[in-house]
């Protein structure tokens, strides 16, 4: 099974040992400390500390991966000679003043940089592959100035301060996984941080004060938020898109209107039953949590009250001891439990036990070590003839045998940096991949994954291992068949089940009926009322690819008609497009509106415009010509003839704002007409059918999805 590097990076991965150089002299300048002082420096000089650099920029130049740069107090800016933006070199460390967190020490400016399919950024700073920012102060007060900018890679930013940018102090895009520890974020006009794109990491005791949202976290993104204190903002988090991030012991106060804001699908882990939360969320303005999204929201073990919050919200008693022990009954204690008949298999075999009090504790999470035990003496698997020594598994560890094991069988791998971390939780989409991995299972079907309702929080790297998991039937979920929570630490129970299940593909153990087994072939429909529409190909292409979704019925409701509303909400999770210009405000759209979000998102991604009332008319029927002006335009289209247009039986009924984007789209491939390939029907209401074709093709011509061949696409 051939890995990405973004697989070797996760703990299941079959990772790559990285060792240092041999060469004495790459050695050394991988380990230099450089020096700046911006008032006594100077850029010729050598960069020590009785001969420092005056600028971070000739640092930077000078920096390689294990590089240190210490900075002495002053101002970094233009004046000084500083060049924005400053690119922080893979495995780079800069370091000022950790203790008073940068008070001295302000980094200023911004410059335009390009990442991903993000346009130009107005940024201070940037960071690359885990380099590190400690001790500083970064401010970037230009127009949509962003302190420091994280795209799709891990890195750290420690007790620091993120002041007075006029968008955001810290922007994570694209798979990043940022470590922001012990920071203050204030008085940034826009947001103290957001996560977009599927970006994760942890954001652990900061302060976030005084900013437009403290957080917002949107799109497919999923942090872990960790005793933060967040204050004094317009409001504390905003959670949109299809976000799912996890909160735990937060104190969120005193925000202006809400405390906690949920729109869109976005879902917000505030504790389960075994894991209870302990935020303490209280004395904002409007709401302490206010829940506009789809989805249910779950408060165990929060400091919240019933009569601050609105919206579905859920208040659910903890089943955990203060001592923070599980509780016990009597193997007693699966009675009952959905995983009971896989547990009790995998007990009569040998292959896992339960407690001394005869407990087995299903819900309890399972460490890397512990999972190893299991898989080494469930399989037996061709023993690969290298053993890598892990450097914190010591010789007298008691899972060092099984973890030899799993690992020679490739199960599980270690980190780049030759440590095992036996005592990590394992998360269920590791679970998965290591099973496919170390059965040897490849070539799933990405079709598959249209199932999960959930499926954009599967990680890039184990698509195929989920897919060909699901399809092997070695799925087991709970208790929801349809969501997939990969990214949720694994329980014993569940380890139980699909270990058992793994058993199963091999021959090694007979079935057992479960109706928690994730059937193998529900990639043949996920959608009920699409079989042979027109459009049903276009329409699985983008579920599958988690860019549309159905009904809570299991339709998809292809001929409906689609608001502006409605079209803002899919275009926005189908083409995740990025900011090009500051936000409007609506006076028919409120920011308790369902779509306030996407609404604003499409407006500030060019898709979307307003009328000249200062309206949006969310509630009105979205046309076809508006699409396709909204597509050509958003896009950033160009070309056509207007002769093309003598194609149209109905030309002269196309609107003349719409005709140079008509044309355009013609070319590019993006029109859909069905079923008489001669009628444009511009001002005819658009089906959701019709939409999803139009932003199908706008999604092929950017190359981000396979091309379907079709008699209804029109070209010039």
């Amino acid at each position: 099974m051939t890995l990405s590097n973004a697989q070797q990076s996760a703990p299941i991965s079959l990772g790559v040992t990285r060792f240092l150089p041999a060469n004495t002299q790459e050695f050394s300048s991988i380990m230099a400390t450089f020096y700046v002082d911006p008032t006594n420096g100077n850029d010729s000089a050598a960069g020590t500390q009785v001969a420092p650099l005056k600028t971070l920029a000739a640092a930077l130049v000078k920096s390689t991966s294990g590089t240190t740069i210490k900075l002495a107090n002053g101002s970094y800016t233009t004046t000084s000679g500083e060049k924005f933006p400053l690119v922080v070199k893979a495995g780079v460390t800069l370091v000022g003043d950790e203790a008073t967190k940068g008070k001295t020490i302000i980094i200023q400016g911004g410059g335009t940089k390009t990442m991903g399919n993000w346009p130009s950024q107005n940024i201070t700073m940037y960071l690359e592959e885990g380099a590190q920012l400690r001790g500083v102060t970064v401010t970037n007060p230009g127009t949509s100035g962003v302190g420091v900018w994280i795209h799709g890679v891990a890195a750290t930013i420690a007790n620091s301060t993120l002041s007075k940018s006029s968008r955001e102090g810290v922007f994570a895009s694209g798979i990043a996984k940022p470590t922001i520890l012990t920071n203050v974020f204030s008085e940034n006009t826009g947001n103290g941080m957001s996560f977009v794109d599927n970006a994760k990491g942890e954001v652990q005791n900061n302060v976030f004060q005084k900013t437009g949202f403290g957080l917002t976290i949107g799109y497919q993104s999923a942090p872990l938020l960790k005793d933060n204190h967040i204050l004094e903002n317009r409001t504390g988090l905003v959670i949109n898109g299809d976000a799912s991030p996890v909160l735990r012991n937060n104190l969120i106060e005193k925000n202006e209107q809400d405390g906690i804001t949920v729109t869109n699908n976005a879902k917000v882990d505030l504790g389960t039953a075994e894991d209870p939360a302990g935020n303490t969320i209280k004395t904002n303005g409007q709401y302490d949590v206010q829940n506009v999204s789809t989805q249910k929201i779950l408060s165990v073990g929060n400091t919240l009250s019933v009569t601050t919050v609105k919206g579905d919200i859920e208040f659910v008693a903890s089943t955990v001891d203060p001592d923070g022990e599980q509780p016990t009954t009597s193997l007693k204690d699966i009675a009952g439990h959905w995983a009971a008949p896989f547990i009790t298999a995998m007990v009569g075999k040998g292959l896992i036990a339960g407690f001394p009090d005869g407990t087995f504790k299903p819900e309890e999470k399972l460490t890397r070590a512990q999972y190893a035990a299991i898989v080494a003496k469930a399989f037996n698997e061709t023993l690969s003839s290298t053993t890598t020594n892990f450097t914190d598994v010591a010789s007298d560890f008691w899972g060092k045998e099984a973890i030899v094991k799993a690992n020679r069988m490739g199960f599980i791998a270690g980190f780049p940096d030759v440590t095992f971390r036996p005592n990590d939780n394992l998360t269920r989409v590791q679970a998965l991949v290591s099973l496919a991995s170390g059965l040897k299972l490849s070539d799933g079907d990405a079709a598959t994954l249209g199932y999960y309702t959930d499926r954009a929080q599967i990680p890039s790297y184990a698509t195929d291992a989920v897919a060909i998991a699901t399809e092997k039937g070695m799925v087991v979920n709970y208790p929801n068949l349809k969501e997939l929570n990969p990214m949720r630490e694994i329980t014993r129970a569940e380890v139980a089940a699909i270990i058992y299940q793994g058993l199963v593909v091999k021959g090694l153990a007979t079935a057992i009926t479960s109706t928690h087994i994730v059937a193998s072939d529900v990639k043949s429909q996920p959608l009920s009322d699409i079989a042979g529409h027109w459009a049903e190909q276009f329409i699985l292409g983008l579920y599958n690819a988690g860019a549309v979704g159905g009904y809570p019925d299991g339709t998809f409701k292809p001929d409906d008609k689609m608001t502006r509303a409605q079209y803002a909400a899919l275009l926005t999770k189908a083409l995740n497009p990025p900011v090009k210009r500051d936000a409007a405000t609506f006076k028919d759209v409120a920011e308790d509106f369902w779509g306030y979000v996407a609404v604003q998102t499409a407006y500030k991604s060019g898709f979307i415009s307003g009328f000249p009332d200062n309206t949006f008319k969310p509630t009105d029927n979205v046309q076809r010509a508006q699409v396709i002006v909204s597509l050509v335009n958003g896009l950033g289209l160009s070309g056509g003839t207007a002769e093309s247009l003598t194609k149209f039986s109905d030309r002269t009924s196309i609107p003349d704002y719409a005709k140079e984007e008509v044309a355009t789209a013609l070319a590019k491939e993006l029109i859909v007409s069905y079923p008489s390939a001669d009628k444009l029907e511009p001002t005819r209401d658009a089906t959701r059918a019709e939409v999803a074709v139009m932003i199908y093709q706008a999604l092929v011509n950017g190359n981000k999805i396979a091309a379907i061949d079709s008699q209804y696409i029109l070209s010039a």
